[in-house]
């Protein structure tokens, strides 16, 4: 049935009729605290364990503090080097929101600078969204990868098949949390915001499998209320007959794949200054494969077992980076003055 369903999408694609993929890359309704490892409140989800980066000085109680995931409370708000003041630092952060429509959304508040220039300011998650890192669970107050068995019962579970959003395999763990696999061509972005009447730009940043950044201008803000801000992607050619057809290698080159790396609030100089507020619910694309599942003759990664080697190194390295990060931060937060109560008699 499923080798039936790609033959059909394929002669839709060779007729012209356009064939492309509807998937959430990330949702912030998804991202609320539901979880707790030691002290440290979690999104179960999405949280990662940077102890490993921090070195063998830290005790077993210090590195059972050092997870960290993608809970709304956790997002930054990171300003232009030109707006980033002590004053406007300390007045630009994100918190979840409760909506009456939607439930959970992220929440951000901007301080820019009260001058006529231009500034701008990236709401990015606490850490580079892994594109390879392999399911986990929280188990006993610890987290844990999921077992093989699990993965494929988690699957089976909520039938999803290879392709679909959300299908875990041993490297899954972001899907649909900032990670979209197997992009060919986007068609569209999407984006739910709600706005309060300011002049305001937003644009979103995301990044390829090669490391390539492109930032999306999705509109202005200037308006009141829940809307779905929209992006078209000019270049894109439905009828199939006018494209540029190529054929690309299959094994053993990676999947591509787009993730989120921030959502960009810009300020123009004739504009106001101060506080700005803003509300995110979630972000579709829409897009082309970039490879059809077929069930081939040889299943070649068994053999050679090269995919496997390539993405266990990149998620080494992914790990590394987000760890040393948190593993700064985490010092910086142990030196921070803390006030003590003066005691009573």
């Amino acid at each position: 049935m499923k080798r039936l369903t790609i033959v059909l999408a394929a002669i839709l694609v060779v007729c012209g009729l356009g064939y492309a993929d509807t998937a959430t890359l990330i949702d912030f309704g998804k991202l609320e605290v539901d979880d707790q490892v030691g002290d440290k409140d979690l999104n179960g989800a999405t949280a990662v364990d940077f102890s490993k980066s921090a070195g063998a000085s830290y005790t077993e109680e210090e590195k059972a503090q050092m997870k960290i995931s993608l809970a709304v409370s956790e997002w930054e708000v990171l300003l232009a080097s030109s707006s980033r003041n002590v004053a406007n630092m300390r007045y630009s952060m994100t918190k979840p929101v409760t909506s009456k429509q939607f439930g959970t959304v992220l929440g951000a508040r901007v301080h820019f600078p009260e001058a006529p220039f231009n500034s701008w300011a990236m709401i990015k998650p606490p850490f580079e969204i892994p594109a390879y890192q392999r399911p986990t669970k929280i188990e006993g107050g610890q987290l844990v990868e999921m077992e093989d068995d699990e993965i494929t019962d988690y699957n089976q579970s909520n039938d999803l098949e290879p392709g679909d959003l959300g299908h875990m395999t041993n490297n899954s763990k972001f899907d649909g949390y900032g990670v979209v696999k197997n992009v060919g061509i986007i068609k569209s972005l999407a984006l739910q915001v709600y706005g309060t009447k300011y002049p305001h730009g937003l644009s979103v940043r995301i990044k390829d499998q090669t490391g390539a950044e492109q930032d999306i201008f999705m509109g202005h803000l200037k308006f009141d209320g829940w809307k779905t801000l929209e992006w078209q992607n000019p270049n894109y050619v439905s009828e199939v007959r006018n494209r540029e057809l190529r054929d690309f290698p299959l094994y053993p080159q990676s999947t591509p794949f787009i993730k989120l790396m921030g959502i960009i609030i810009h300020r123009d100089a004739a504009t106001i200054g101060g506080d700005f507020v803003v509300y995110i619910k979630d972000m579709q694309v829409k897009y082309d494969k970039a490879t059809i599942i077929v069930d081939r003759d040889i299943d070649d990664e068994a053999v050679w077992n090269i995919m496997t080697e390539r993405e266990e190194a990149r998620k080494a390295a992914e790990i590394e980076k987000v760890g040393n990060i948190q593993v700064l931060r985490y010092l910086e937060e142990k030196k921070k003055h803390v006030e003590v109560e003066a005691e009573t008699e």
